[in-house]
């Protein structure tokens, strides 16, 4: 960890507990900060809050006290999740207090470069992806952020041989002041999380945050097929480095059907590579070019294409059971992610979907159900999406009471060569406690096959 004396004897209040905020507090603490936290969970049963007493920081809960700011706090360090609506933030920002998340705090400290992976989708499989390409080239990477240990956790322990491969959502990007990682990668660009940011330009431009500090001595990889992202990566001061699937280019990292470019030079074939989907070799493509700047040998590249069949609930290959193919796909909880799921086979498949009913329409996916010949319909939507499905033609429609009865129908209505897939397009939380339950649910289905 750097050296920081900034922090010593500054009034800071961490706004919101969870991992980030209890993280946080204790970092502060141990910089010399003289800390207050306040979390709107009450005191009772919330372990963080009583943790931090015993060790003589100041936590207030159960709420906001009116005119808490009026302490002479210098900065505020606030949980993700904490929208910037919250009274708190309104009122510190009109007295000028800073408001941060801990990725700034994480590049404050850390004497280890930064690797900043943002997007819409694929950032955890492209951090996931860079990570063991860097560890297979023994570059000694550290992953933080959303996807592995509070990032700032992380900074505090690396060192300057150390590479940090931090997954920064918009959330956290909204809460940073001069926080510069030496490789920015924006994977691509879609509506999202407008409920927090009021609007698709407020999204869009807390995820440019993950360049906007860059200077023309760091690295800037974006998608090169979105306008949008060409036109945010004309603002960047960085070296820019375009990834595009659209065929060979000359300058960045490219593909067509047989070869992965770099600068326009053939570098890997894509026979070798395992995990499917258009989608995906956009994270590879993304993963790659970062993985060569930071002189990673083109084995240690490859080993980890050869071998890489996806992130837990992330297009994860589970099993082929008498030459069906089961993939768990729990983490697309909405039609774009099943719509690139679809689009990764062509074979026959077996579609298992549905979940929370928040009332959204299925029509997007219209277009990609070609390929599905029969659905298993789960969840408050079932009724719904069977509906839906039989107008696209598909007769082969059922309706599950539960996982391992979804498998189970699913597992009945194909033959050798099939694909089985979960890809629900729906949130988990009429039947389970997250998208990580649910697809665990899936996995131990097959596994009991």
């Amino acid at each position: 960890m750097k050296d920081v004396n900034q922090f010593k004897g500054m009034k800071v209040l961490v706004l919101g507990l969870a991992k980030s905020g209890y993280a946080a507090a204790h970092l502060l603490r141990s910089l010399g900060a003289v800390v207050t936290v306040n979390d709107a969970k009450p005191e009772e049963g919330n372990a963080e809050a009583a943790s931090l007493k015993e060790e003589g920081i100041r936590v207030i809960c159960g709420g906001h006290p009116e005119g808490i700011l009026d302490e002479g706090y210098k900065l505020i360090v606030k949980n993700p999740g904490i929208p910037y609506s919250n009274p708190v933030v309104v009122d510190a920002v009109q007295k000028g207090i800073s408001v941060w998340t801990e990725i700034e705090l994480t590049y404050r400290i850390s004497e280890a470069p930064i690797i900043g992976i943002t997007g819409s989708n694929g950032k955890t499989t492209t951090t996931t992806l860079l990570y063991h390409m860097l560890n297979i080239a023994k570059k000694q990477p550290l992953i933080a952020g959303n996807i592995g240990t509070v990032s700032c956790t992380v900074g505090e322990k690396a060192k300057n041989d150390n590479i940090i491969v931090l997954e920064a959502s918009s959330f956290q990007l909204m809460g940073i002041d001069s926080f510069r990682p030496r490789i920015a990668i924006w994977t691509n660009l879609y509506d999202s999380h407008l409920d927090y940011h009021g609007s698709s330009e407020g999204y869009a431009e807390a995820k440019a945050g993950i360049t906007k500090n860059q200077t023309v001595d760091d690295y800037f990889i974006y998608n090169f097929d979105q306008p949008e992202l060409r036109a945010y990566a004309e603002r960047s001061a960085a070296i820019k480095i375009p990834f595009s699937l659209f065929g060979r280019t000359e300058k960045g990292i490219s593909a067509d059907d047989e070869q992965i470019y770099w600068d326009g030079v053939p570098y890997v074939s894509r026979s070798i590579i395992k995990l499917p989907g258009q989608h995906n070799l956009e994270n590879i493509l993304a993963a790659t070019a970062a993985a060569i700047l930071c002189g990673c040998d083109k084995s240690s590249i490859e080993n980890v294409l050869i071998s890489f069949t996806g992130v837990r609930h992330r297009m994860q290959f589970v099993k082929e059971l008498k030459g069906r193919k089961f993939y768990n796909d729990s983490k697309a909880t909405n039609t774009l992610a099943t719509k690139s799921a679809l689009a990764a086979f062509s074979m026959p498949t077996v579609l298992l979907a549905g979940g929370l009913d928040r009332g959204h329409s299925f029509e997007e996916l219209r277009p990609h159900m070609g390929n599905v010949k029969a659905v298993i319909a789960l969840g408050e939507t079932a009724e719904r999406f069977s509906e839906f499905v039989k107008s696209c033609g598909i007769t082969e429609v059922f309706c599950a009471t539960d996982m391992r009865d979804a498998v189970r129908e699913s597992y009945s209505h194909t033959e050798p060569g099939d694909i089985i897939l979960l890809s629900p397009s729906c949130a988990s939380w009429d039947q389970y406690t997250n998208f990580e339950a649910r697809g665990d649910a899936f996995i131990d289905s097959v596994m009991s096959l």
